[in-house]
């Protein structure tokens, strides 16, 4: 784990994004007067959280889902 000061990582902010990319650096913490203030980590380190689909199989869709699709669109648009 390698820490950085602001002034640093401000200054060499696309080298230690590329060395994180290249797998160099798991992560490197930038301090902010010798404190650490953040973390730059690869975007695939991040934990997954709930994703879009998780549902699926569980229901069925009725074949007339979008029967109504008109008459949303009316109310949205303000037409009658």
């Amino acid at each position: 784990m390698t820490s950085v000061n602001m002034l640093q990582a401000k200054s060499s902010l696309s080298r230690l994004v590329e060395s994180i990319e290249q797998g160099e650096e798991r992560e490197i913490i930038i301090a902010r007067n010798g404190r650490p203030a953040a973390r730059l980590v690869p975007v695939d380190a991040l934990p997954a959280g709930q994703r879009i689909g998780v549902a699926r199989g569980k229901f069925e869709v009725p074949d007339d889902i979008d029967a109504h699709n008109a008459e949303a669109a009316a109310l949205f648009l303000g037409a009658q």
